[in-house]
């Protein structure tokens, strides 16, 4: 039977439909379950340890909130590049992660109108939170992972509905017939997976051609088998310009895979495995039965390479070698671009690098008054290239904090966010004003102007306030400490630094009058003055950064 070229087209128009409301659906439940357990996903993730067992739990626990296994390996990509996490802590989770994309494909298998169950479900949720929205506001968080697992299985209905004509169709017939060997099953599947970035929904695809019969079992397990090959492409894409390191993740997620595919492609082969399977589930199911053979390849892959994972690991550094990387400075540290799929983790990350930023400030502020005591070539030059990863530090932070700030935060992080934007800035001046009082001290020791006792004692001490000051700022700002006593000890800091700049340049215009300080060296000395003053208003801004956020917020 032929059909025309109008039909054709419906067919093709609603496949895609079907399979762009199912990606939609698969993100917006990834993206609500993230919003609704991001604290725990960090939780989660800073339980990592060498234990394999447990790296494999935490695998399939975090697939299951993201409801990706290739999001999960980004997103590990992400940790391992940005030095949070090793290696070897990663390769069990990748494990897991497999396991754990099982659980929607499992979900499409069971004869069920998930769709109309999850949609009613949403439906009474909204409704609730419309009569009651102070009552049932826990449960906001939830509604886009009712509605996106409503979507995804509406996708995977609408996928079903525009395959059913080509049932009848001879040419269509013809094509698939040539998926009659192994091999060619599964690159088909490695490709359609590939092109669509997600196993879960080649798999969607999958389901209602095996149920028409268009496709026989057989080959549709070696389809499945190249699938799993096909998701590692969206990793190694991530990998791009990333470390040797997260590039030997990708590397163990696509190891993993190729070698469960080898394996199962000869017991195939060699055993009645698609009798096995149709014998356990029954005749009738043949989604059920493809379920199964995703889960039974998953699971017994793990078992069977979990023993050799430092076999993997190892195989991987070869496969990889190392870049030659120094570990320099102008980089982040501990956040990577692909932190993002995980809003909660990102905003953590980037606070991360903020602290690290205040002390990289406040060691160029202690070695630029060390300079004006006694110049040091070193400290100078050491200076001058911090000063360059400050720089680089507030515009990546800063470009980082605009793209977060967008995305699902809860209320804490978003503060959190907010308090960011204005600390960094703090941050880069103090930066700044400790080069200015590195230019100072250069010009000291060119010059070789020579100080009172009095007046170096003067600055010395007013500079080991300022250091104080800046210490309890940073603490503050690293613990988001709110409380009033601490707040209000450093504002009797900054108005103490205030009355003792004020006061010595009283002092200072007294010792001019006197003739008892040359021009030049009252310029030097009021310039430091200036930038010690202007480095404690900067602390201060630091420290109460939390509490002018909460201002806002609630402004807002």
């Amino acid at each position: 039977m032929e059909i025309g070229f109008a039909t054709l087209a419906t067919c093709i128009l609603e496949l895609l439909a079907g399979l762009g409301l199912f990606l939609y659906g698969m993100n917006t439940m990834s993206d609500g379950l993230e919003r609704v357990a991001g604290k725990q996903l960090k939780s989660l993730l800073g339980a990592v340890t060498k234990n394999r067992a447990t790296q494999v739990v935490l695998g399939f626990i975090i697939t299951v909130l993201m409801q990706s296994s290739s999001a999960t390996t980004v997103m590990l990509v992400g940790f391992v590049n940005a030095g949070i996490m090793q290696l070897s802590q990663a390769v069990g989770i990748i494990m897991g992660a497999n396991i754990g994309t099982t659980v929607t494909v499992l979900m499409m298998s069971i004869k069920l109108d998930f769709d109309i169950i999850f949609c009613f479900i949403g439906c009474i949720v909204l409704f609730l939170m419309m009569f009651a929205p102070k009552k049932f506001k826990s449960l906001s968080g939830f509604v886009p992972v009712i509605f996106g697992v409503g979507a995804l299985f509406l996708g995977m209905g609408l996928m079903s509905s525009a395959m059913s004509p080509l049932r009848e169709w001879q040419g269509f017939k013809d094509a698939l017939a040539a998926v009659n060997h192994p091999l060619i099953a599964v690159l088909i599947g490695a490709v359609i997976t590939a092109v669509i970035q997600s196993s879960a929904a080649s798999i969607a695809i999958l389901m209602p051609l095996a149920a028409m019969k268009i496709i026989p079992f057989e080959m549709c397990m070696f389809i499945l088998f190249g699938q799993n090959i096909g998701t590692c492409v969206t990793a190694v894409l991530a990998c791009i310009g990333a470390s040797a390191t997260s590039k030997r993740v990708a590397c163990v997620h696509l190891l993993f895979n190729v070698i469960g595919t080898l394996i199962f492609i000869i017991l195939a082969m060699v055993l009645p495995m698609a009798e096995w399977i149709v014998a356990l589930v029954g005749e009738n199911n043949i989604e059920m039965q493809i379920s199964v053979t995703h889960i039974i390849f998953n699971f017994v892959t793990t078992v069977m390479l979990l023993p050799f994972s430092n076999v993997l690991e190892q195989l991987a550094c070869i496969l990889i070698r190392d870049d030659g990387a120094a570990g320099e400075a102008m980089k982040l540290k501990y956040f990577d671009q692909r932190m993002m799929n995980a809003p909660a983790v990102a905003a953590e990350q980037l606070f991360n690098e903020a602290n690290r930023m205040g002390k990289i400030a406040k060691a160029n502020f202690v070695r630029a008054i060390e300079c004006f005591d006694q110049w040091d070539d070193e400290k100078a030059e050491e200076i001058a290239r911090n000063e360059e990863v400050l720089d680089f530090l507030n515009h990546e932070i800063t470009t980082y904090l605009v793209e977060v700030k967008g995305l699902d935060l809860s209320p804490q992080d978003t503060l959190l966010v907010g308090a960011m934007f204005h600390v960094i800035n703090d941050m880069e001046r103090v930066g700044d004003h400790s080069q200015n009082i590195l230019e100072a001290a250069q010009l000291r020791h060119k010059e070789e102007i020579k100080f009172s006792e009095k007046a170096v004692k003067e600055l010395d001490d007013l500079s080991a306030m300022i250091t104080a000051q800046l210490d309890r700022a940073m603490e503050i700002f690293s613990k988001q400490d709110t409380s009033a006593s601490v707040i209000k000890l450093v504002e009797d800091i900054e108005q103490e630094v205030d009355d003792t700049t004020e006061a010595l340049r009283e002092h200072h215009v007294d010792r001019l009058k006197q003739h008892k300080c040359s021009a030049k060296n009252g310029m030097i000395y009021l310039d430091i003055l200036t930038n010690l003053e202007r480095i404690g208003d900067h602390a201060e801004n630091i420290a109460t950064s939390v509490l002018k956020a909460q201002s806002a917020h609630h402004v807002a």
